[in-house]
């Protein structure tokens, strides 16, 4: 397969980016505008409402830097997850599996240690929590190391079988030593670079190294949220950009292999970033709107004695759920039998929790009071 073009990272001046800031210093006031004023929302909810506006927001992230590489992780695994290595109560927690804890253990140490130094040693520790089995599905990968590409180049290709067409090729993994040396002096050293342009270099670096036999999405979008984090001196995340890029994902392959095939000017690529963080900033207003309105449902029945059945699934019910209630449903979610379903819900309308919808008999469908 030939080449269709050169990549930065095959530039003589390779690194040594540049960019305009003058196109780039209206969105990024707008990131800080929007960054100091959801800090602002979160110190007024008080501390429980924060906890669970926080739980809500790396939930989110986690779930979403995974769709983001085609895997769908167990919702509820994550947020419990969260909670045991955070040491926060929850109503209705589930055991995780160990893919789900690795991925929060990275995400977790990501945003939680923001100042500490970036080092090969950590990026190790957290590939080898993504990839816990030493394997990529059914393929065993190089775990906690620099990939070696022994089945050849690291190249992202799509197209049928003889039709493939190659995105973006990585430097060889010769290479990888000294090119991970030099951006992590950068990333540990350049004190003087505003931390919301810094995550944009950072992100593009990162993924065009591509250091990793697998997972380098996942772990390029950690180390944006660390220094997101630093840029908000704050360990609380109170909103997610690896759902903002889920919902842009074309247009975020289409402007990254355009970088990565074009110069060391990474204007356009630094606007895109920072319109997106705009973006995931201003939905967080979504999100604490549905935490506030939580956190009023639980403080009007925190004496009302329930099971934790009906915990979890009042949870899923105030978390969005998904098309309509019915005693099938619940039955099914939480693994018991339909007489135990019905009568959790029967207790809830005697309680006035949950009320029938006007159809009824075999379709009965629930909703809060």
């Amino acid at each position: 397969m030939q080449r269709l073009s050169t990549y930065i990272h095959e530039l003589e001046s390779w690194s040594n980016f540049t960019w305009r800031l003058d196109q780039l210093i209206l969105p990024l006031s707008e990131v800080h505008f929007l960054q100091g004023r959801i800090l602002g929302k979160m110190e007024a909810l008080g501390f429980s409402l924060q906890k669970e506006a926080f739980l809500e927001t790396l939930t989110l992230d986690v779930l979403k830097t995974s769709e983001i590489e085609g895997e769908r992780l167990n919702a509820e695994q994550v947020r419990s997850s969260i909670a045991r290595q955070l040491g926060l109560e929850i109503a209705g927690s589930i055991p995780s599996d160990r893919h789900v804890d690795g991925v929060v253990e990275m995400m977790l140490d990501a945003t939680q240690n923001f100042s500490d130094p970036l080092t090969s040693d950590r990026l190790f520790n957290w590939h080898s929590a993504l990839f816990p089995t030493g394997r990529s599905g059914m393929y065993p990968i190089s775990v906690g190391q620099w990939r070696t590409d022994k089945k050849g180049p690291m190249q992202v290709i799509s197209g049928a079988f003889g039709k493939e067409k190659i995105h973006f090729q990585a430097p060889d993994s010769t290479k990888i030593e000294d090119e991970m040396a030099l951006f992590l002096d950068w990333f540990n050293t350049n004190k003087t670079l505003d931390s919301v342009i810094k995550a944009g270099v950072a992100h593009l670096w990162l993924l065009t190294i591509h250091p990793f036999d697998d997972g380098n999405g996942r772990i390029t979008r950690a180390v944006t949220d660390l220094l997101m984090a630093r840029s908000d001196t704050s360990a609380q995340r109170f909103y997610s950009l690896s759902a903002q890029i889920q919902l842009d994902r074309n247009a975020y392959y289409t402007i990254l292999e355009k970088t990565q095939k074009g110069n060391l000017d990474l204007t356009l690529w630094l606007h895109w970033f920072l319109e997106t963080l705009i973006k995931a900033l201003k939905s967080t207003d979504t999100l604490l709107k549905r935490v506030w309105l939580k956190g009023e449902f639980w403080q009007k029945n925190n004496l009302i004695t329930l099971n934790d059945r009906q915990k979890r699934m009042l949870n899923k019910i105030l978390d969005g759920f998904d098309g309509h209630l019915t005693s099938d449903k619940w039955a099914k979610i939480c693994k018991c039998s339909k007489d135990t379903a019905i009568r959790d819900l029967n207790d809830l309308l005697s309680k006035n929790i949950l009320q029938k919808d006007e159809a009824g008999g075999r379709s009965t469908r629930y909703r809060l009071s």
